[in-house]
């Protein structure tokens, strides 16, 4: 069994932040595949379901970004899992919007989540990272990732959102790079063929008859 992870803050208030593209990541799931309704446990809310035999848990934190590893803890220890079996989708500002990576163990960059999860769990787990950009200077980073996406960003977030939906089951099955592929497919998928063939050439034109005539006959010619 899976518990995967989406980060991000509770309440309409943040519905649509950058920083809530966790929430937004596992919420599509939940819908793409037919989880169960959300429940309110663990400090946060859960959905649970199945992609294929394989059991998948969703678990939304609502402690706040900064005390997301209380929640991540205490589902760990409810469903009996292990830090290798945990995921988690989270904004990354240091990826430009619309890239997706992921990474096992390593740092928390300074995300305040994943710091909080690091704290409680170790960092022994799957991360995605969801693009989101960067502000262009580290202080102005607290309020980007608290405000809501632009309208101009709509059209990748849902093909990011839509691709890490499509590869959820190689996720929990562990390929990761078969999830890799099914987000790349969203988000650069191959370019249709126009089907169109280049006009065939002309013929050319049939050389002229050799002229056979001596010079008495061409003179003759002329006069008739």
């Amino acid at each position: 069994m899976k518990l995967i992870v989406g980060l991000g803050n509770p309440g309409a208030k943040y519905a649509r932040n950058r920083h809530n593209i966790g929430f937004m990541a596992v919420d599509r799931i939940a819908a793409d595949h037919g989880f169960g309704p959300w429940k309110g446990k663990h400090q946060g809310s859960i959905s649970e379901g199945r992609f294929g035999s394989d059991r998948a848990v969703l678990l939304k934190p609502e402690t706040f970004m900064n005390n997301s590893g209380q929640s991540v803890q205490a589902a760990m220890r409810f469903y009996k899992v292990e830090p290798g079996d945990v995921i988690v989708l989270h904004d990354e500002i240091d990826l430009a919007p619309g890239k997706v990576k992921c990474k096992v163990g390593g740092g928390h960059a300074g995300h305040n989540g994943l710091r909080s999860i690091h704290a409680h769990i170790g960092p022994d787990y799957a991360r995605v990272r969801l693009g989101v950009g960067h502000p262009g200077h580290k202080d102005a980073v607290p309020g980007y990732v608290l405000r809501d996406f632009r309208k101009a960003d709509e059209a990748w977030l849902d093909d990011v959102l839509r691709g890490v939906s499509d590869g959820a089951p190689y996720l929990v099955a562990g390929d990761l790079a078969k999830f890799m592929n099914a987000v790349g497919l969203r988000i650069s998928p191959p370019r249709p063929s126009t089907g169109t063939k280049p006009p065939p050439a002309k013929p050319a034109p049939p050389e002229p008859a050799q002229d056979t005539r001596n010079a008495v006959q061409k003179l003759m010619d002329r006069f008739k």
